[in-house]
């Protein structure tokens, strides 16, 4: 049946549409209605009355950690996509650093065939690097494989690669995105040693921001961005941390870059005064910094010189994190409550919901090239997303995410995610804010598929 979202405060492509009105159909976008919908059609229709709330494209987050396969004690693809649906992210693209890795077209092939049976989300997974899988790298589909991914600082999964040889060789040759974690390793092995000579096993988590420092981030970026120049690479940094990595970036739209840049939300919500308040729930690599690093980074984001806003979702149990700091893995679940976050300081003056939109929706989309998605335009995926206001708080009792706590517990928010729409069909709603919202499993979503003609 044709759906209709009636009457909605339509935020796309830098403006907001008062009183817009939607059809979907078989799974698309079919028209855009600035005037009333005619009787006709509403007789014809679902009528989702959407009156007072925001209508945004679906959230494509380029990098999250949804644990499977073998490590799904902490999150799987099936209970982390239900968080990602609950939070308004209707796409996602996966990290390799799972339990085996995916290193192998083999393994990689096996990712995506179990996410056809049980994301409720559309999903992309990265091919992983390794110091010696060069060969399988270059085999990649660039139409059917968000990027590589390549660690070139130790992380969750240990996958460095830190051999000069194959990092020029793979800038070199491949012809798909490359997606980078930048920690100089030797730097953070360094504030490590002298960290332990100091406090022993008792590294307080405060420490964190000191060892995994702006000098260990700042050297491995430039480093991935002098590669990316020489061989004319399309290079995509994650996570930036500091303010002086922004200097690398130039602020232009995304589609007239060849090196880019994500940011995510808890390095734009948290600083580093909040380790004494959460410790462990804030330990990420790379780590939190300081307040004028925040503050940077989000000028940086309102100037275009930041391209996407994402998450890092990367799930551990309460048990992992209270382990002392030498044993704490870092990461923490965020991709459920990263649209209201940002919502949230779009609330209170720092960005726009305009500039939300850009960088949670379109950005992602051109930057990699993502296929009739990300916009709201006819002839587009119906991936959308409804808002409304109502304040919440975050509690245990409404988290979906499988490790069940949040870094954002006991935070209040304004805005709350009513219905999010797969592919056209409504895939979660909700019209209690605090409460757990309700899913509809049947139809899973789709894999996505990249045009690389303009990147």
């Amino acid at each position: 049946m044709d759906i209709i979202i009636k009457d909605a405060k339509v935020v796309n492509e830098g403006k907001i549409l008062r009183d817009t009105s939607l059809l979907i159909r078989n799974g698309i976008i079919e028209k855009i209605f600035r005037d009333a919908v005619p009787d006709a059609i509403l007789a014809q229709a679902e009528v989702i009355d959407a009156a007072g709330k925001f209508l945004l494209p679906g959230i494509i987050d380029d990098q999250v950690h949804f644990r499977e396969p073998g490590l799904t004690h902490k999150g799987d693809i099936y209970s982390e996509s239900k968080a990602a649906v609950a939070g308004g992210v209707t796409s996602f693209m996966e990290m390799p650093n799972t339990s085996p890795q995916a290193i192998t077209q083999e393994l990689l092939s096996e990712k995506y065939e179990r996410a056809s049976q049980v994301s409720l989300a559309n999903y992309s997974f990265y091919m992983g690097a390794t110091n010696d899988n060069l060969d399988e790298l270059l085999k990649t589909d660039p139409s059917k494989v968000c990027g590589i991914k390549v660690f070139m600082g130790s992380s969750t999964g240990n996958m460095l690669v830190d051999n000069p040889a194959t990092l020029s060789a793979l800038f070199q040759q491949s012809k798909m995105l490359i997606a980078v974690h930048c920690e100089d390793e030797t730097i953070v092995q360094a504030n490590l040693a002298a960290a332990i000579e100091k406090y022993g096993e008792d590294i307080p988590v405060s420490e964190h921001p000191k060892i995994r420092d702006t000098s260990a981030c700042f050297n491995s970026s430039s480093k991935a961005v002098e590669l990316a120049k020489k061989f004319g690479t399309r290079l995509h940094i994650l996570h930036l941390s500091t303010a002086a990595e922004i200097a690398l970036f130039e602020a232009a739209p995304v589609k007239n870059k060849k090196i880019t840049a994500e940011v995510c939300v808890h390095h734009l919500w948290f600083s580093d005064s909040d380790y004494e308040k959460y410790g462990a729930k804030i330990k990420w690599n790379p780590a939190i910094k300081s307040a004028n690093d925040r503050a940077s980074l989000m000028k940086a984001v309102n100037e275009n010189k930041i391209d996407v806003i994402a998450t890092d979702h990367a799930p551990h149990t309460e048990a992992e994190k209270s382990n002392s700091y030498l044993k704490m893995p870092s990461g923490g679940p965020l991709v459920e409550h990263s649209l209201a976050a940002m919502l949230e300081m779009s609330r209170n003056g720092k960005i726009s919901i305009e500039k939300v939109v850009e960088k949670m929706c379109h950005a992602p989309a051109d930057l990699f090239g993502i296929e009739k998605r990300g916009y709201i335009r006819k002839g587009y995926k119906a991936d959308l997303v409804l808002v409304d206001a109502g304040k919440w708080t975050v509690s245990k009792e409404n988290i979906q995410a499988k490790c069940n706590w949040s870094p954002f517990e006991g935070e209040s928010f304004y805005y709350y995610i009513t219905h999010t729409f797969v592919n056209g069909r409504l895939v979660y709603e909700n019209n209690h804010p605090g409460k757990k919202g309700s899913f509809h499993e049947q139809i899973k979503g789709e894999r996505l598929t990249f045009n690389r003609d303009s990147l």
